[in-house]
């Protein structure tokens, strides 16, 4: 197939990259919202305001986003970013503050609500620009052209356009991702693996971003082998950069959706609907890609099978072992989430634009079967 490879952002990866804030944002204005998750600390933030003021820039905090804020929250910072005359965005948190900061930065110069942006309101290729400092990872539309975000209305997740070029910098700071010290930690890693496998099983999936999904495939693996020891921070970055870039040229799948989903209907972490998905997804790859899956089980180091199916089929039980040896749930049965409130919102999911990508085919009885399987 045809190939099409652009990178947008500029990306920094290492530690105290926090510190180039100033020297990139200078380069697209003079005045600069911060739009920051609520739980950062404010010597946190503090720290990104007097790194931008060195760079002679004016900084305005806006520091309300929550786990469970609804994306109308966008429509204050557009409020505060018009009444400033800010020039860019800088996103600084984790999943849903990445995905607010997103919203704003599309709806700012429009002045629309984020009620039509979720209807699908044809955007001019105007935004402001935005600069991502993401503190827990990137996720499988960090890079991509789309992103889906969930409405208030209803929890049902939408299918957002993402104008090129809207990240100017993504600036990945290890020191930032104090969240590998946590108890989701684990469930954080078997995310990004399982996220990364999706890409790499997806029908749109070329060489490029094959070579780039195998090495992140490989990062995962040696951190969920070495978990119990703590996870390297450097080594889940760059995991990380490789599944999001490998997942931009290729596609997300249903589990990205399914985990969104479930997060927005439930007060399960996203992390750890992902990693519930994980084994119950893969085990339909054993089926429709055997040989990108037995080269799963060959990064988690399983003994050599007999055949590929076997291998495949092996991989499935390695990532079962790996989760109940990390403690992470193996359902969600502790939430006592409704089936029937999932029902609605799981379809939605499935009917998104990138699920068709999938190598298996999806049907409405499929979905159910997984949501029962987990649930």
């Amino acid at each position: 197939m045809d190939i099409s490879f652009k990178l947008d952002p500029e990306v920094l990866i290492g530690s105290n990259t926090l510190s180039m804030a100033g020297t990139i944002a200078s380069r697209h204005g003079s005045r600069m919202m911060i739009a920051a998750d609520h739980k950062l600390e404010t010597q946190l933030v503090n720290r990104l305001k007097e790194v931008l003021e060195d760079s002679g820039l004016e900084a305005i905090i806006f520091n309300g986003i929550e786990e469970d804020s609804s994306v109308e929250m966008a429509e204050n910072i557009v409020e505060l970013s018009r009444a400033a005359h800010c020039d860019a965005i800088i996103s600084f948190g984790g999943y849903k503050t990445q995905i607010i900061a997103r919203m704003a930065a599309i709806m700012a110069p429009e002045k629309i609500s984020a009620f039509e942006l979720l209807d699908g309101r044809n955007i001019q290729n105007k935004f402001l620009s935005l600069i991502s400092i993401p503190t827990n990872g990137m996720d499988s539309f960090s890079l991509t052209k789309y992103f889906i975000a969930s409405d208030p209305r209803n929890r049902q997740l939408k299918l957002i356009p993402s104008p090129d070029n809207l990240y100017t910098a993504l600036i990945i700071d290890n020191n930032l991702l104090n969240v590998l010290s946590s108890e989701n930690a684990a469930a954080l890693v078997l995310e990004g693996f399982f996220s990364a496998i999706e890409a790499y099983c997806s029908t749109k999936a070329n060489f490029i971003s094959d070579t780039l999904l195998e090495k992140a495939l490989g990062f995962y693996a040696k951190l969920l082998r070495g978990a119990s020891n703590g996870i390297n921070a450097e080594v889940f970055t760059q995991a990380n950069f490789l599944s999001s870039a490998g997942s931009s040229l290729s596609s997300p799948g249903i589990g990205a959706g399914l985990s969104a989903a479930i997060n927005a209907r439930s007060s399960a972490a996203k992390p750890l609907c992902s990693a519930v998905l994980f084994p119950h997804i893969v085990q339909r790859f054993v089926t429709a890609r055997p040989e990108k899956i037995a080269r799963v089980a060959s990064a988690l180091g399983n003994a050599k099978a007999a055949s590929v199916a076997e291998a495949a089929a092996s991989a499935v039980e390695g990532i079962r072992r790996l989760m109940a040896a990390l403690n992470v749930p193996s359902d969600l049965k502790q939430y006592n989430i409704s089936l029937d409130r999932l029902t609605a919102a799981a379809e939605a999911a499935r009917n998104l634009d990138f699920v068709a990508n999938s190598p298996w085919t999806i049907s409405e009885d499929e979905v159910f079967k997984i949501l029962k399987e987990i649930l």
